[in-house]
C-alpha cells in the first residue's frame, strides 16, 4: 500500500475525501480502507486477475454494443493488460473482511482501472475524464452480477489449470508406487489389528482410487462453475443491460481464457445463492478425507525406525527434534493432514455462507470466494510438497514386512476351511498364548501334519480369490 503524506482530492457520491496522492484508487476504495481495518487477508492475485480479465471482457462487449467508444475501451483494455501482466498488486489493499456484496473491491478495481487509464490519456488522477469508475469501467455491470462472475472465473481457472494438474500427478505417483509395491507381501489390518495378508502395492493402489474417485467428482462441478452470473445487475432481472450482454460477455470471456464459460440459466439463482461453489468446496472436502486417510496409513506405517511397524522408509528432509540428536519426523504428512483439517473447516464455513442468500443477493460472497481459493491453493501446494518431498522417495523395509507376514496369527484364515472355524480360532489361540508360530501351535494340537500346513497356508494364494490372480 503507497504511503505518504501528500494527498489528492477525490469525490464520490458521498462527498469529498482525501486519497495519497501516490495512489490509483479512489474515493470508495479509502473508505473502505478506514472502515474495514480487519485482519490481514487480501484477496489473492489469481482473483485480482480474474477481476481484470472480467473488467476487459466488458469493456470490449460494450464497445461491440455502442456503450463505449474506442478510446475508452482501449484504455480500460490496456490498463487491465497491465494488471493480467502483474502490474499494481499494490493497488489492491482492501480486507476480505467487508461488504458481503464485494462492493468494495469491485469500485477499487474500476477506481484503479480508471485512474490509470485517464494518466495513460494524459490526465489527473481523480479526474474521472476521459474514464468514470462507475459510468465507463462498470458499465453494464452491478457489483451483485460482476462479484460473483469473477468468483467463478477465478475458481474454474484455478480448478482446471492448477488444483487438478497437482492432482494428477500425485495419483500419477501413486500409481508409480503401486507398481513398485506389488510384490512387497505384508500384513492386512481391520481394526488396526492383525488381518490376512495385502500387498503394498494393493494398499498404495487403495490411495490411488480413492484420489482418482475424488478427481473425478471434483471435474464433474466445473459445468456449474463455468455459468456465470453476469447479465443479472442488480437483482437478477437484467436492468440497465443489453439483451445480448450476458451471452456475448460469457464468449468473450470464453476467448481470452480458453475456458468454457456460458450465461447462467437463472440469474436471480446465480446472485442469490452460490450453489456451485458450496458443491466445489464439498468436493475438496472428499479429496481431503482420501488425503487425510493415505497420509494417516503412511505415518503409521513409517512408524519407527525402530519400535513402531517401520513397514516404509519416507526421505529425512530435515531434524526433527531440537532436543533429541538424530530423529526424523514424518512432516510432509504433518503438513498434509493440517492442510485437510484448514480445508475441512473451511467447507463449514462455505456451507454456512451459502445458506445466507436472502431474497435477491447473497452478501457472504468475499467468504466464499476467500475460503474457496484458499483451499484450492492449500491443496495444490500441499500435494506437490507432500509427491515431491515424501512420496517420490518413500521406500519399502522388505525385511520388515517379511517378518509381519510369517508371525501373524491370520494366515490362520487359510485353514478354516479344512479345519473349520472353532479349530482354526483355537490354533490362533493357542499360539498367542503359548509364543509360537501358527505352524508350530497346528503342529502341537494334532490339526494337522506340516506337509499339508506348508500346502495350505500361502500368503501369496490368499492376496486373491480362489482361481484367480492378483490384480
Amino acid at each position: 500500500m503507497p504511503h505518504g503524506d501528500s494527498t489528492r482530492t477525490e469525490r464520490d457520491s458521498m462527498g469529498d475525501i482525501q486519497v495519497p496522492a501516490e495512489a490509483l484508487w479512489g474515493a470508495q476504495t479509502q473508505r473502505s480502507l478506514q472502515h474495514f481495518h480487519i485482519g490481514d487477508d487480501h484477496f489473492t492475485e489469481a482473483f485480482l486477475r480474474a477481476f481484470a480479465l472480467v473488467k476487459k471482457a466488458a469493456a470490449l462487449c460494450n464497445h461491440r454494443l455502442g456503450g463505449l467508444d474506442e478510446q475508452r475501451a482501449d484504455l480500460i483494455v490496456r490498463v487491465c493488460d497491465e494488471i493480467l501482466g502483474g502490474q499494481h498488486a499494490d493497488q489492491f489493499p482492501l480486507s476480505v473482511w467487508q461488504t458481503g456484496s464485494g462492493t468494495q473491491t469491485n469500485m477499487n478495481v474500476n477506481e484503479v482501472i480508471a485512474n490509470r487509464g485517464n494518466e495513460l490519456a494524459g490526465e489527473a488522477r481523480g479526474s474521472n475524464s476521459p474514464l468514470h469508475p462507475n459510468d465507463h469501467v462498470n458499465r453494464s455491470q452491478s457489483s451483485n452480477d460482476v462479484f460473483p462472475t469473477v468468483m467463478h472465473v477465478a475458481s474454474l481457472q484455478y480448478l482446471l489449470e492448477t488444483l487438478l494438474p497437482a492432482l494428477d500427478a500425485l495419483i500419477a505417483g501413486l500409481d508409480g508406487k503401486c507398481r513398485e509395491f506389488s510384490a512387497f507381501i505384508k500384513s492386512g489390518r481391520t481394526h488396526m489389528m492383525d488381518a490376512t495378508p495385502v500387498t503394498l502395492g494393493q494398499e498404495f493402489g487403495a490411495y490411488r482410487a480413492q484420489l482418482q474417485y475424488a478427481r473425478e467428482q471434483l471435474a464433474q462441478t466445473a459445468t456449474g462453475v463455468a455459468q456465470l452470473a453476469i447479465g443479472g445487475s442488480a437483482v437478477g432481472t437484467g436492468v440497465n443491460t443489453d439483451v445480448r450482454w450476458a451471452g456475448m460477455m460469457a464468449g468473450t470471456l470464453s476467448e481470452l481464457s480458453g475456458l468454457p464459460f456460458e450465461p447462467a440459466p437463472d440469474k436471480f439463482m446465480a446472485l442469490a445463492g452460490h450453489d456451485a461453489l458450496v458443491d466445489l468446496h464439498g468436493r475438496l472436502n472428499l479429496l481431503c478425507t482420501a488425503l487425510y486417510k493415505m497420509a494417516s496409513d503412511i505415518r503409521l506405517m513409517n512408524s519407527g525406525p525402530r519400535c513402531g511397524l517401520a513397514e516404509i522408509r519416507i526421505p529425512a528432509n530435515e531434524p526433527g527434534s531440537s532436543i533429541m540428536p538424530g530423529k526424523v519426523n514424518p512432516t510432509q504428512v504433518e503438513a498434509l493432514t493440517m492442510i485437510c483439517l484448514r480445508v475441512m473447516g473451511n467447507n463449514t464455513a462455505v456451507s454456512m455462507a451459502g445458506s445466507q442468500g436472502q431474497f435477491e443477493l447473497n452478501v457472504y460472497k468475499p467468504l466464499i470466494i476467500h475460503c474457496v481459493l484458499e483451499s484450492m491453493r492449500l491443496l495444490a501446494e500441499g500435494m506437490d510438497s507432500f509427491r515431491l518431498h515424501c512420496l517420490e522417495g518413500l521406500q519399502a523395509n522388505e525385511a520388515q514386512l517379511t517378518r509381519s507376514v510369517e508371525r501373524s496369527l491370520m494366515l490362520v484364515t487359510a485353514l478354516s476351511p479344512v479345519i473349520g472355524y472353532d479349530e482354526a480360532a483355537r490354533a490362533a489361540k493357542y499360539a498367542d498364548t503359548h509364543g509360537l508360530s501358527l505352524r508350530e501351535a497346528v503342529l502341537a494340537l494334532q490339526l494337522m501334519d506340516g506337509e499339508t500346513f506348508d500346502a495350505r497356508v500361502d500368503a501369496r494364494s490368499m492376496l486373491f480369490p480362489s482361481g484367480g490372480k492378483e490384480g
